[in-house]
């Protein structure tokens, strides 16, 4: 019987999530194809029809969370002329996918906490430094379009909050992801997204 090409989207996406459950728990060292593929039910065979090998699986799992962002840059890039709506566009909408998208706070995961950054995946951080690249950018762009705007009164340079900005949503990523019984990020989101605003100058 042939396989439709919905069938194959279906294995597809039960490799991803087998990889995305066995990275984010074991990380990417302990992981292999073998047991991904247990973790499927399926052969080697299927996941090799989808991904080269571990490190091409391994750049998939990352677009749970690399690809949202890359998004989320280019609509607040869009908001240039409200930037103070850009800037809380942004912030809560980054929350917002930690809190609620398993998929992409898992992804998340797994790079901060459970990977060791090596050559092979020299891919996989060339994307994620030209996003976080990105990231910094957007905000210094937004940060200045507010000074002119008169939203934010600040001595500081837009380029350095520009990275305060990208600094700070890391920091509270980074401590929620390591121990998540610390703070509800839910409950406590609103209180990060006004200490932003305080941190910015914003009147």
């Amino acid at each position: 019987m042939r396989r439709t090409k919905e069938d194959a989207e279906k294995t597809r996406q039960m490799v991803l999530e087998a990889a995305l459950t066995l990275f984010s728990r074991d990380g990417y060292s302990l992981t292999t194809l073998s047991r991904i593929a247990k973790e499927a039910g399926c052969s080697r065979g299927p996941i090799y029809w989808h991904f080269q090998n571990k490190d091409d699986l391994y750049e998939a799992v990352l677009a749970y969370s690399q690809e949202p962002l890359e998004v989320l840059v280019a609509e607040c890039d869009a908001m240039r002329e409200t930037p103070v709506e850009a800037m809380d566009r942004f912030i809560e909408q980054w929350l917002g996918l930690l809190a609620n998208n398993r998929q992409y706070r898992q992804s998340f995961e797994i790079l901060l906490n459970k990977t060791e950054l090596t050559d092979a995946m020299s891919r996989t951080l060339k994307r994620e430094r030209a996003l976080t690249k990105s990231i910094i950018g957007l905000f210094r762009d937004l940060v200045g379009q507010a000074v002119e705007h008169g939203s934010i009164t600040t001595e500081e340079a837009p380029k350095d909050l520009g990275l305060l900005s990208y600094t700070y949503l890391m920091g509270i990523t980074q401590t929620w992801l390591f121990a998540p019984k610390l703070f509800s990020l839910k409950r406590e989101a609103p209180f990060f997204q006004r200490q932003f605003w305080a941190l910015l100058g914003k009147k």
